[in-house]
This record gives C-alpha cells, sequence and structure tokens, in this order.
C-alpha cells in the first residue's frame, strides 16, 4: 500500500426532501450571495429550481440564477457566467444538477477570483490559487463531482475541441445535497450512462500495478457488486426509492476516492473516451460503455490474475487458476453483456462514430494529454490499437 493523504471536508445531506434545507445549510457558511448555475429546463420544470430559490429566499439569502449548461459542458458558457458573477458580485456557487453542472460550477468558482483565462488550468498550464465555495444539489446520480476534486470541460481551441480535466482541492463542495427522489424522472438510458459513469470510476482505481491493498480492492468490490445488483432494479422501476438511494450513493462512493486510496490509479479510459465524447458529443457513459472493455481486452496481458480476481470477485465468474486469462477474459464478456443489459452501446456504430476517425482522435487525446495511462504507459500505437478494438467488436 502506498503513502496517501485523505481529506473530504464535503458535508453530505442524504435524503428525501433534503434541497429544501439548502437555505439554513448556506447560512451557516455567512456567505452574501449565491450564484446558482443549472442546466436545461428539467429543474424548472420539476419545481426543484423553485424550492431551491425560495428555500435561499426564507432565509435571507441574496441569489442570483443562471442556466444553459449543456452535456459536455463548454467553456464558452463558463467565461459568460463568470463575467456574470463577478458583475453581481458572488461570493458563493450553488450547482443544481448533474455533473455538467457541478463541473461548469467548479470552472465558475475558480474563474471569478482569476486575472486570467480559467481554462489554464485545465490545459495544466498553471495551477488555482484561490476559489470561491462550492455547493451542490444533486439530480443525476453519474458523473461524481458532488464529491470528487476533478472538473471536465470542453474548449475549441485552433479548430479542435479539447476536452480537459482539472484536479484540485479546490473543486472539492463544501456541501452536496443528495434526494434520491429527484432521480426517478430520469430516462432509463440516462440512468444506464450514470451506471456505467460510476463503475467507470471505481475500475480506473480498481486496475493498478499497487500490491497489498486488499481493503481498497474490497471497498472498489463492494460497489461494484452494489452497483451491478442494483442498476436492473432502477431501470425496470424507476420509482423504486430505496434502488435509486443506493445508485446515488454509489456513484458518491465511486468517485470521492476511498476506492482509490493507498494504490496508483490509471484513468487512460476516461482519456480515451473523452475523445469520442469531444468528437461525437456522445453521452460520456455511452462512450465509456464501448471503450472500458477495449481497454481491458487490449491491456488484460499485463496482470490476467487482477482481471481475473474481478471477474470473480464482481461477476461470480468461477476462478480458472491453471489458466487465469480464461477467467479473464469471461470477465469482459460478462462486463459488456451487462452494459448491453442495460441498453448501453458496445462499438463506434452504435455510438455514431467512425473508425476513419481514428487519427482524429489520437491527434486530440494528445494534444490534451502528455501521458496515457499507469497500469499501462499507452503509447499512440497502444491507444490506436484499442480505439480500433471498440470500433470493430461485433457483438
Amino acid at each position: 500500500m502506498d503513502n496517501f493523504n485523505f481529506h473530504k471536508p464535503t458535508a453530505y445531506y442524504f435524503g428525501a426532501g433534503r434541497e429544501n434545507e439548502v437555505g439554513s445549510i448556506v447560512k451557516n457558511l455567512k456567505v452574501n450571495k449565491v450564484f446558482v448555475i443549472y442546466g436545461g429546463g428539467s429543474c424548472v420544470r420539476s419545481g426543484l429550481l423553485q424550492r431551491v430559490e425560495k428555500s435561499l429566499a426564507q432565509e435571507g439569502i441574496e441569489f442570483v440564477s443562471k442556466g444553459g449548461v449543456e452535456p459536455n459542458p463548454r467553456a464558452d458558457l463558463v467565461y459568460e457566467m463568470i463575467d456574470y458573477g463577478r458583475e453581481q458580485q458572488v461570493d458563493f456557487v450553488l450547482a443544481v444538477g448533474g455533473g455538467s453542472v457541478i463541473d461548469t460550477a467548479k470552472a465558475v468558482a475558480i474563474g471569478i477570483l482569476d486575472n486570467g483565462d480559467f481554462f489554464d488550468f485545465f490545459l495544466q498550464k498553471r495551477a488555482p490559487t484561490k476559489a470561491l465555495g462550492i455547493g451542490v444539489v444533486l439530480t443525476i446520480p453519474a458523473a461524481g463531482s458532488e464529491g470528487s476534486n476533478s472538473a471536465v470541460i470542453q474548449k475549441e481551441v485552433d479548430g479542435n475541441v479539447l476536452k480537459c480535466g482539472l484536479s484540485h482541492a479546490f473543486n472539492v463542495p463544501v456541501f452536496s445535497i443528495l434526494n434520491p427522489e429527484l432521480t426517478k424522472t430520469l430516462p432509463a438510458y440516462q440512468t444506464a450512462c450514470g451506471v456505467v459513469d460510476m463503475m467507470a470510476h471505481v475500475m480506473e482505481r480498481y486496475f493498478t500495478n499497487t500490491p497489498e491493498v486488499s481493503i481498497t480492492d474490497r471497498t472498489c468490490e463492494a460497489v461494484l457488486c452494489s452497483i451491478v445488483e442494483t442498476a436492473p432494479r432502477v431501470i425496470h422501476d424507476p420509482n423504486n426509492y430505496e434502488a435509486r438511494a443506493n445508485i446515488m450513493w454509489a456513484g458518491t462512493l465511486a468517485h470521492n476516492d476511498i476506492c482509490g486510496v493507498g494504490r496508483e490509479q490509471d484513468w487512460a479510459t476516461h482519456a480515451l473516451e473523452h475523445q469520442l465524447s469531444a468528437l461525437y458529443d456522445v453521452a460520456h457513459g455511452a462512450g465509456l460503455a464501448v471503450m472500458f472493455p477495449a481497454w481491458m481486452e487490449y491491456t488484460m496481458a499485463h496482470n490476467p490474475m487482477r482481471f481475473a480476481q474481478f471477474a470473480s470477485r464482481v461477476f461470480g465468474v468461477s476462478m480458472d487458476f491453471e489458466d487465469p486469462k480464461r477467467t479473464a477474459k469471461a470477465g469482459i464478456v460478462a462486463l459488456r453483456s451487462f452494459f448491453k443489459s442495460l441498453g448501453m452501446p458496445l462499438n463506434f456504430e452504435q455510438i455514431g462514430a467512425s473508425i476513419d476517425d481514428i487519427p482524429k482522435l489520437l491527434k486530440l487525446l494528445y494534444l490534451s494529454k502528455k501521458s496515457v495511462g499507469n497500469f499501462v504507459h499507452l503509447t499512440p500505437e497502444d491507444c490506436e490499437a484499442i480505439y480500433k478494438i471498440a470500433a470493430t467488436y461485433k457483438d
């Protein structure tokens, strides 16, 4: 086990109706003016935004609100919101939505107090030195941004769409409100994309070269097993509160790094997928469903026993100790089968991607990343091979 620091200051308020407490929560933080950021019209139509604003108003908290955040959030809107937040002299940012809204709020919270281009931080040109506090009212369990130190924003640079992430302590929310009832109206496809995303967050941490980290292994496996058990129930019965509650909390645990302590983490598959969602504007979870099994196929030979352990402990595949590769391959089959059962795509064709665009994907990848992967350090040739596996897979 590696040395590690683990400090997660986020306060979680979990359960039915907890969004009505946002005013009292914010009041205790002694802020003067809140910038409420949201996405499309769903939180308006459902009345959620109105409830949040009413709770703030009842506590005498001044606020302004601005929506329009889209999936795969864009830098253009972040710039616009930074200017608006400065103009309004806000000193706290509240995200009402899913991962794209939260990531936008994180970028705005850093950008408002900075005199330069906030995207410099995402390009790793410099590091932020201060930021406003962030709160969250979560509506989509998927990205885990409600408890993580990361944010992902995309921007067109010299004709290329770069999708880049920033991991920093300033990105960790002060508080997050999680009400499973708010997720009951999510379409099945969006729910399934979220399930894949949270599983991918765990698997990026699970496939590691660090030995003797059994407690974190078992934590990862427990979260994954719970997701595999619960996700079909959510798809079958969207109004099942208990199933929704377990999936929502799993999404948070998947990415607040409790599943990653004491070990080297990989993150190659996320880097590979980000180029797909940047180029084709596909849902992140859908892209991960295509890319993760492809990455597993390509890297399995590096440590077959780790993949066999995943297959055995998460999907119940019988362990073949004489030939762990056999078990490992069966685990990849099981993972694809599970994704398919949720209605997820499994190859390029099913997400509208083309094998002919692989050179473009590689160009975007190495414009935004200096290196790819830690479990296996991937060369451009490796990445090309993985994209080809994803492109040509036949169910």
